[in-house]
């Protein structure tokens, strides 16, 4: 039995990823936990003291948090009501990302499933977005839907990498999972931008090769000047259903100067990005 959590809003970019999460998990039992986290419309010491169940005014953001939730499971037992399903509400007042990352540790999360719009200009590089937030923090995979994206058979899946991790198989687990239920093939691909692998990054490339022996993948070398826009292009013309990263943890400098590449390709990809939290250099 899988843990699956899904922020929503109740907007239709949410219903698309609570949507794509029932297709894509059709045949795996799960636990469904839908999260909708607010602020009251005015500050409150009772509230900081101890949220809502502490304080002694009715708060009408909880009663609408709390109605969203119930016709969201609602409306997903009525479409979908598969027997493999089981479904869950929680209501918060909290920041979303600190919320997921505690729901993670108490109900033992697998997966968040989130949708995204993406941004332009100033917002992408300085803002990011709610999605962009959870995946730097979130402890466990997180699948970001793209806005309007509606499920599709997933056959091939894009796992770029630069080799400079040897990555660990508790954090490919649920991935090499995810590929055995769709029997979707990998294609491991590297974007050279004009070196040869170190010693270093052939020795990772052979291990990640033994990791994925249990799926069909092949490896795959590139030639490109920018890795982001290389990937994208890569995934457009194969047609590939879902591109899964490895997220490594970057400083709030780097992140702000450089940007990651999963930033990057997240806000621009046109299908369903899956990204992995890379524990190989954490002690």
């Amino acid at each position: 039995m899988k843990n699956i959590l899904i922020p929503t809003d109740f907007s239709k970019n949410a219903w698309n990823a609570i949507a794509y999460a029932m297709e894509f998990l059709k045949g795996q039992p799960c636990t469904f936990y839908f999260l909708h986290t607010y602020t009251p419309s005015f500050y409150r010491m009772d509230y900081v003291l101890g949220g809502p169940s502490f304080s002694a005014i009715p708060d009408k953001g909880l009663d609408i948090s709390q109605a969203g939730l119930e016709k969201t499971v609602e409306d997903v037992r009525k479409k979908y009501g598969n027997p493999n399903h089981t479904y869950e509400m929680f209501s918060a007042f909290n920041i979303l990302s600190d919320e997921i990352n505690e729901l993670v540790t108490a109900k033992d999360i697998h997966l968040v499933v989130m949708g995204t719009q993406g941004a332009t200009g100033a917002k992408e590089i300085f803002l990011g977005s709610n999605t962009v937030y959870v995946i730097r923090k979130a402890k466990v995979p997180v699948l970001a839907v793209p806005q309007g994206y509606q499920f599709k058979a997933l056959h091939k899946i894009l796992f770029p990498t630069d080799y400079l991790s040897r990555y660990k198989d508790h954090d490919l687990s649920l991935f090499i999972e995810l590929v055995k239920l769709h029997k979707a093939k990998v294609t491991v691909l590297h974007v050279r931008e004009g070196k040869e692998l170190t010693a270093q990054q052939q020795d990772n490339k052979k291990y990640l090769d033994l990791s994925l022996a249990q799926v069909p993948h092949t490896m795959e070398e590139l030639q490109g000047s920018y890795v982001p826009d290389a990937v994208i292009d890569f995934a457009e013309a194969e047609q590939v259903g879902l591109v899964t990263m490895m997220n490594r943890k970057h400083s709030f400098l780097e992140r702000l100067m450089l940007r990651q590449n999963v930033d990057q390709i997240g806000f621009h990809v046109k299908v369903p990005l899956l990204v992995i939290r890379d524990t190989s250099q954490e002690r």
